[in-house]
Formats: C-alpha cells, structure tokens, sequence
C-alpha cells in the first residue's frame, strides 16, 4: 500500500513538471508605421530645345544617312564611290566605311589612288587628242629624226650644212651644237691637230691639241657642247647664236 502511494505520488509530481515545460503561444508583435509621406519636387525645370539647324546640318552628312537609298541630287562621281563604298562594306562583313576602322582607311586611300588615275587617264588622252610635246614642259627641244645614229656616226660621212640647217629649221638648236661641235672634230682631224677614232672621249681630243691656245678655246667649247647636250640644257634661237659664232671663229683660227 506504502509502494502504491509512492509511485502515484512519483507519476503525479512527474506530469505538473511536464505541464509547466509546455511552451505558451507566441504572440506576434505589430509595430505600427508611420504614413507615407510624398516628397514634392521644388526644383526647377529648365526646358531645353533642339536647334533646327543643327538638325539641317547633321541631316546632310554621310554618317547621319542610314537608309541605303541614295540622297537626291547625288552627282554621278557621288554615285560612283557610294557603290564603291557599299562593294567594301560587303568584303568585309557589313562594316560601315564610316565606323572609322581599317574599312574607312581603305576607303579613302582607294579614292585617292583611283583618283589619281583617272587624271592621268584624261592627261594621257588630251595629250595624245592634241599631240601636245612634253618636252614643252620641262624646257627641252622637239625631237627630230636624225638621219644617222649616234653609236655609229661618221664626222667624215656627214653633210653637217645641210644637217644643220635642218636642224635649224625644226627648231632643235641642242642638235645644231652637237652637229658644230662634230663639224669641229672634222676640222681639226682634217687639219691634223687631232686624230679622230670612234672610240675616244672629248677630253682625249683636247689633250691632243698641242697649241696651248686652240687648246683652251677647244676646252671651253667642249664643255660648253657637252653642258648643252648631256646636261640636255634649253637654249633657243638667241641662245643659240653666241655659241655659233664661237664656234665659226674658232674654225676660221684654226683654218
């Protein structure tokens, strides 16, 4: 009986332990906020306008133009390089000749190089269409046909008066010299004072000449020929009648 009493009261005070272990009901907590309060602006507002005519100007340009029509009003030679430029934008994958890459460069070094050649193109033809001389331009005589050649030029063979008279007659006064100065070489190999051979230079047939003043006139009218003919010197008509009567008065010396 004393045991049966002992475990009830053991069991019992062991269920209030476990009924005070079990947790209360949370209670949740609402804060309360504060309303919403809408902040106003008061800055000012500066309105801002678009320029007309910036809109006019960047309109025109080629980099502000993405329809693929072209603008109106485009001359042929706008034309032509707007087809070039597409032609390059389709080799290299679609980039714009306008992206400012290796596409533009190319674009503009092609422009320039094709350029270039059309003019000369349209020189070429202008000349040819008028038979124009470019020795005009840079001061030289007209070439005539030379009945013997150079290589193979004979002082004793050569009729120099009537070759100098055409030579005249042309107009080409450089050839006039040289054919003085072979005429010359004819006369003092005539005279003996030089022997004449195909094969030797100028200064050799001055270093032939034993009288000391023939000599010297020769030398200067050597370098004077040779200055005019090699140095391929312009000379004209009243440039050219000094040299001829220096040379007509170093021949009527030695005669």
């Amino acid at each position: 009986m004393r045991l049966l009493f002992i475990f009830l009261l053991v069991f019992g005070l062991a269920n209030y332990a476990n009924a005070d272990t079990v947790p209360k009901p949370l209670v949740k907590s609402i804060i309360p906020k504060k309303p919403a309060v809408l902040k106003l602006d008061s800055s000012k507002i500066e309105t801002r306008k678009f320029s007309q005519q910036a809109i006019k100007e960047y309109s025109t340009q080629r980099d502000f133009i993405y329809d693929d029509a072209a603008p109106k009003g485009l001359s042929w030679w706008g034309r032509f390089w707007r087809w070039i430029g597409y032609i390059l934008d389709q080799i290299f994958g679609g980039k714009s000749t306008s992206d400012g890459g290796f596409t533009k460069v190319l674009f503009v070094i092609l422009r320039w190089v094709l350029t270039a050649l059309l003019v000369a193109a349209i020189g070429f033809i202008i000349i040819k269409i008028f038979g124009l001389d470019l020795r005009l331009l840079t001061g030289k005589s007209k070439a005539i046909d030379v009945p013997y050649e150079e290589s193979l030029e004979n002082i004793h063979e050569i009729n120099f008066d009537d070759q100098i008279e055409n030579a005249l007659q042309n107009g080409n006064y450089r050839l006039a010299v040289r054919l003085l100065y072979l005429k010359t070489l004819k006369n003092l190999s005539d005279k003996q004072l030089i022997n004449w051979q195909l094969e030797k230079t100028n200064q050799a047939y001055v270093a032939e000449i034993e009288n000391p003043t023939y000599k010297q006139e020769f030398n200067k009218l050597t370098n004077q020929f040779e200055y005019i003919w090699y140095g391929e010197f312009f000379i004209d008509k009243n440039s050219f009648e000094p040299i001829n009567q220096s040379f007509s008065q170093f021949n009527q010396q030695t005669a």
